[in-house]
């Protein structure tokens, strides 16, 4: 169906909402769904526990959680409450994993950088009980409203603010607010339609998984479908969990719909930190971990997993992340290699082998972090910052001060390369025995501790760990300019219809330290992200900042006569996959192996959740299942309505 064709609604503006709902279907069920129109539902408990169990350990046990994103410092904080002794491991220099801060420097001047912007929804139960026990709601602040925005003004901008209104009386609200509502593109005679209202208002897990997982959004939506939802909602927000519409499971995105939207009485609008996420969010949450008692190593690399009996015995770990101490495999990058060179990665951590093959050169810029490239005379160029590097990665010109790291070739096979530092320090190796082990790193991370095993490990975790997929690359770039501009959308918006660009935010409208340089000097922090973009399309970080620009100045056509001043690109692919039929054998909290627990947004969750509340309930099931073993109270989970009102 052609999506301006004229759609089958009539104008909704002019009918009762008691009609529009007999249209959608739904005036028959709304008096048995308990929902009322004018008291707001109140969270679902997705999870407790017998209350009368003790909430303290009354003996010393020990847990070792590898991996300081949001997931494992939800699951360190809660142990540490009950009298664990805990030790979290990170690899890198910070914490927080993808809401980690670093600072760079601008100029004269030092900010905070981030992987880029994250909402924090009120329907984040879990995420906000955390911030409320640790007294730091007031860390962060309403966005007020949020808009989704089309190219070449394709369909009205659509805004979405708090109603407190749940399904179906939120489905009516947007009817009637909508200025697209008539291209909607919704035909009642249509079979077809009437199946996506069944399925996206009756989600429940495992029931929808059962019937659609083996489906890709792509693939569903061809055919009869209604054009206009999919072009106003389906899409963006199908983006928005940073899975491409052709590699992301139907059951996943039904369950993206209902905690956000159909299961959700909470309204789409959402809060930011006042200040970076790990000042506003991640230090607070450290800090208690340390208060009581915890221990939290950062860049310390695991090398090795003693395994015994169907249990995790040790594990061994260094400190100091200068260079690899453990080998590990990287797959080679077919957007990238050509017949005479082989990189290996992707996003800023990319490799490439020397010409004997015996040695690689770590392309990821000592300077910032950005991947340099290649140049016809053998030379490496920073396309951030413009540092250079000779052919053999030793720095010509800064800003970068130190070399590109070379490491060492272990084993090359056709589509992948095994490396390892060069001379790594052998000294300082640290062996932790403890009674539980927490995995909560990223699906690269769970993978490569996997294979660091030593001894018999359970085979059908291993392959559980091994299937695990990882989403097409994410990039955000963050551009100073010399002036500011009119903005009428929220300060955080979803951009549909271009190449590259998802979204955009005007961190000098919501960060205390932008907002202080703006009134310094009238300038504008803007940034812009790519949620799930295609290799192919743009194979190197030259490719994506080129296209960036350019698109912030069709965004911003005001930007076309600024000044740039600085720019910061973030690239990176270590994101979770959710494609067709993984979720079946996908890994939930309790792994096989009996002291082995799992945290983190690629673990099967047994309520609805998403994006940064699924990592923080992940993290909290892990704390929970320790808890359960050692017969303590598990700390109470809060979900969404945990199914639709046309459940079958």
């Amino acid at each position: 169906m052609d999506q301006r064709q004229s759609s089958n609604f009539p104008l909704l503006s002019s009918i009762s909402r008691r009609r529009l709902l007999q249209l959608l279907g739904v005036g028959t069920v709304t008096g048995a769904i308990g929902y009322s129109r004018f008291a707001k539902p109140q969270p679902a408990i997705a999870q407790t526990s017998d209350l009368t169990l003790p909430t303290k350990l009354q003996s010393q046990k020990s847990v070792v959680v590898v991996g300081a994103g949001l997931a494992g410092l939800a699951c360190a904080y809660e142990l540490s409450q009950r009298g664990f002794q805990v030790t979290l491991l990170e690899k890198s220099p910070q914490l927080g994993g993808k809401i980690a801060s670093w600072d760079i420097q601008v100029g004269e001047e030092s900010f905070r950088m981030e992987h880029g912007f994250h909402g924090f929804f009120p329907q984040y139960y879990n995420f906000n009980g955390l911030l409320e026990e640790l007294q730091i709601k007031n860390n962060l602040h309403s966005l007020d409203f949020y808009s989704v925005v089309f190219r070449n003004g394709e369909y009205n901008p659509e805004n979405f603010r708090p109603n407190h209104s749940a399904f179906p009386w939120n489905i009516v609200d947007l009817a009637i607010s909508s200025s697209n509502r008539l291209r909607w593109g919704i035909n009642l005679t249509d079979p077809k339609h009437w199946e996506v209202f069944r399925e996206i208002g009756g989600f429940r897990i495992p029931n929808s998984f059962q019937r659609l997982d083996d489906v890709s959004v792509a693939e569903w939506i061809q055919g009869s479908f209604p054009r206009g939802l999919y072009d106003l909602y389906f899409l963006p927000f199908a983006k928005s969990s940073l899975n491409a519409p052709e590699k992301l499971s139907l059951g996943e995105l039904m369950q993206f719909f209902h905690f956000y939207f159909f299961g959700n009485p909470e309204g789409l609008a959402f809060n930011g930190t006042n200040d970076d996420m790990g000042t506003s969010i991640v230090t607070p949450i450290a800090a208690a971990i340390k208060n009581n008692g915890g221990r939290i190593i950062t860049e310390a690399e695991v090398t090795q997993l003693q395994c015994q009996e169907n249990k995790i015995v040790s594990l061994q770990y260094k400190e100091g992340t200068a260079q690899p101490k453990a080998p590990f495999w990287v797959d080679k990058n077919p957007h990238l290699s050509d017949d005479t060179v082989g990189y290996y990665g992707a996003g800023d951590r990319v490799y490439t082998t020397t010409e004997e093959e015996t040695e690689a050169i770590s392309l990821t810029c000592t300077h910032q972090g950005c991947t340099v490239k290649r140049q016809e005379n053998g030379q490496f160029l920073c396309p951030c910052h413009g540092s250079l590097f000779a052919a053999d990665g030793k720095v010509l010109s800064g800003p970068a001060q130190q070399d590109l790291p070379r490491l060492n070739v272990v084993k090359k096979e056709t589509d992948a390369v095994q490396l390892v530092g060069q001379n790594p320090d052998d000294s300082g190796e640290h062996t932790l025995n403890a009674d539980y082990f927490v995995f909560a790193t990223d699906v690269p991370g769970v993978k490569h501790l996997f294979s660091l095993a030593a001894g018999e490990i359970n085979p059908q975790a291993s392959q559980q760990i091994q299937e695990l997929a990882v989403a097409d690359p994410f990039a955000v770039a963050r551009f100073w300019l010399d002036r500011d501009f009119a903005w009428e959308h929220s300060n955080f918006s979803s951009l549909s219809g271009y190449d590259l660009t998802d979204s955009i935010c005007l961190y000098h409208r919501i960060q205390t330290e932008y907002i202080a340089w703006h009134e310094k000097t009238g300038g504008s922090v803007v940034e812009l992200h790519a949620y799930c973009y295609q290799e192919t399309e743009f194979p190197d970080q030259v490719s994506l900042l080129d296209r960036f620009e350019k698109e912030l100045y069709e965004i911003v056509p005001e930007l076309t006569q600024a000044t740039m001043l600085h720019r910061e690109l973030v690239n990176q692919k270590n994101f979770s996959g959710y494609p067709p039929g993984s979720y079946a054998n996908r890994p939930e909290t309790e792994s096989e192996i009996p002291n082995l627990l799992f945290a983190g947004d690629w673990v099967k969750m047994p309520f609805p959740c998403g994006l940064m509340e699924r990592a923080v309930s992940s993290g909290f099931l892990a704390a929970n299942g320790i808890l359960s073993k050692q017969g303590l109270q598990q700390r109470k989970l809060l979900s969404v309505r945990p199914e639709g009102i046309f459940t079958i």
